[in-house]
């Protein structure tokens, strides 16, 4: 019997009795140690606080799940050190879940990985009595398959665990939703990755019913089917403790971004990248400090928001320097892989840093840019990411190498303003002439 229990408390940690040569890795370091299923040295394993077991089928482990401690058992399993438990690369039998739970209760273990692993089968949730113990605070799922979680609303037995788990991450599992009442279980929740799923608008109101998460202060929801930043909104409009909102690489239309709805107050950092939005609305989180836009197509920009410190528009399609006057806060800007052909130095000179590299310089005007390399630590990227693209004799040079002329400066803006002037007249001579002809034929 004290066999049979030694053994299957080494399937829980990885320390299988040995059926085959096979090493576990220690890293004294990191005090993190990998092992195989077949493993047969997991003594030097024993000072690790990050256990990984990597690679099998626990398939023929599954006759062991009903299996319980003694309190010889409970002994070692309460000494150990390992706080971070790590299954990768594995298929799991879920008949061995409760069980390896139970074990895992009266562990320190806080942190649970589950790595590119499969689960098949059910699992039976009428253990009575010992969920409330577990101590895990964070659960992680990466490149996970399992049965959809419809097929798990028997599990209440773990409401008393799941109220107290503060971290939940489900990312690249092809998740498209998760069952309301499940949902509501993570009372005490602070932070969900569902990141690299197949979340659409219309089933993100099931996984985010009323009620749900009320602890929630970050969400990422990046790399998902959303196409309504409408819905989005009113979704998670009641989720008032939230502070952080991840909703990049999601493909959002229309390209305009405005809501008629109100984004939670609390919020205070939202990532708006690679969305493919062309313009943004006035419909922002007003108390907002963090504001990532980049590496969509945004031209120009408008907007008031009082208390933003941070501003992220790398990779757009802007030709000007966006007005700071009704961003009072600003501290950081990036403004890098834009379109833009000169750096205002009057009022970009308050910020604390400004990255603007590989832009379109015309470095005939290129004086405010080097007042602003002047300034110790505002341009991260100065001097390898600041090239020349005008007049043609500077084009690839850097700017700091560039002699700037006041007189040639200003006579390219005249005649930039005299070009513009021409151009006007000419369309609306075409105009007039365009009127007299159909007037004619009428």
């Amino acid at each position: 019997m004290l066999r049979t229990q030694a053994f299957v408390f080494s399937l829980l940690l990885g320390l299988e009795l040995p059926k085959a040569k096979a090493n576990c890795n220690f890293t004294e370091s990191l005090r993190h140690c990998v092992c195989s299923l077949e493993a047969n040295n997991f003594i030097q394993c024993l000072p690790a606080t990050t256990y990984e077991l990597r690679g099998g089928n626990l398939e023929q482990f599954a006759g062991f799940s009903g299996i319980k401690p003694n309190s010889q058992l409970i002994d070692i399993l309460q000494a150990l050190l390992v706080r971070k438990l790590i299954f990768s690369d594995l298929i799991v039998p879920e008949v061995l879940v409760p069980g390896s739970l139970h074990f895992l209760s009266y562990t320190q273990v806080s942190e649970l990985e589950f790595v590119n692993c499969t689960f098949f089968g059910a699992a039976d949730w009428s253990l009575p009595g010992w969920w409330g113990d577990l101590k895990v605070s964070s659960l992680r799922f990466h490149k996970v398959t399992a049965a959809p979680l419809d097929d798990r609303l028997n599990m209440s037995r773990l409401r008393r665990w799941l109220e107290t788990l503060q971290n939940l991450t489900v990312t690249e599992s092809q998740v498209t939703s998760v069952p309301c009442a499940i949902s509501k279980m993570f009372t005490g929740l602070h932070l969900l990755d569902v990141s690299g799923n197949n979340f659409q608008d219309q089933t993100m109101k099931s996984t985010f019913c009323k009620g749900v998460f009320p602890q929630l202060q970050i969400l990422k929801l990046h790399h998902n089917n959303l196409t309504s930043f409408e819905t989005v909104c009113k979704t998670l409009g009641h989720l008032k403790m939230l502070t952080h909102l991840d909703l990049s690489q999601n493909n959002f239309q229309p390209r305009v971004f405005s809501s008629s709805c109100t984004w939670p107050h609390s919020l205070h950092i939202f990532n708006l990248s690679s969305t493919g939005l062309e313009e943004i609305g006035s419909s922002l989180p007003p108390n907002i400090e963090i504001l990532d836009l980049s590496a969509n197509n945004i031209f120009t920009l408008d907007f008031l928001l009082p208390a933003l410190k941070e501003l992220y528009l790398s990779k757009n399609r802007l030709q000007t320097v966006p007005s700071l006057d009704r961003l009072p806060s600003l501290q950081v800007l990036s403004l890098d892989q834009n379109h833009i052909s000169q750096l205002p130095s009057n009022h970009l000179m308050r910020l604390r840093s400004l990255k603007a590299g590989h832009n379109l310089y015309n470095c005939s005007c290129s004086r405010d840019i080097q007042e602003l390399a002047a300034k110790p630590s505002l341009l991260p990227d100065w001097p390898q990411d600041y090239t020349c693209h005008s007049p043609l004799n500077y084009q690839g040079s850097l700017v700091k190498n560039a002699h700037f002329s006041s007189l040639r400066c200003k006579a390219l803006v005249s005649r930039g303003s005299i070009f513009n002037l021409l151009i006007c007249l000419h369309l609306v001579f075409l105009f007039a002439f365009s009127a007299t002809i159909s007037g004619h034929f009428l």
